[in-house]
């Protein structure tokens, strides 16, 4: 089992956290985690945008797609109500090439935990079989 840190916006993760999200997605123009990454049985950590540890939840399956051959609007079609995205969230996706898509379960409130985590990412694989990601002791 890996373990991983997603980092959402709102309304994203509370969306999530009530149910009404039932697939999480990343896009982007590079293949870079969670793409190929991540695997049904791995348990994320569902971290507010510049705040709190505030969730958790498992992998219940996993959607990669490389997106020059799978047309975004396929995907949109497929996944747009699990998703619950908007016409916004589809235009901001316009330009990716790849499209991470898992499905989760599990899915817990968790009283706010503290992370470390200050760069720019929004996906970070924290241990997998090969190791662990360190993060920074102090702030």
């Amino acid at each position: 089992m890996n373990v991983h840190l997603a980092i959402l916006v709102e309304p994203f993760l509370g969306y999530l956290l009530d149910g009404t999200k039932t697939v999480e997605s990343r896009f982007s123009t590079r293949q870079c985690a969670p793409f190929r990454r991540v695997e049904t049985g791995d348990i994320v950590l569902l971290k507010s945008a510049s705040g709190p540890v505030k969730g958790i939840c498992e992998v219940s399956r996993t959607w990669f797609f490389d997106l020059r051959s799978v047309p975004l609007g396929d995907i949109r079609t497929r996944f747009g109500e699990a998703l619950c995205a908007d016409a916004a969230f589809w235009k901001a996706r316009a330009h990716a090439e790849y499209a991470t898509l898992l499905g989760v379960k599990a899915v817990r409130a968790v009283p706010p935990l503290v992370c470390p985590k200050r760069d720019r990412r929004g996906w970070v694989v924290l241990a997998n079989r090969r190791g662990q990601v360190q993060l920074p002791l102090h702030a």
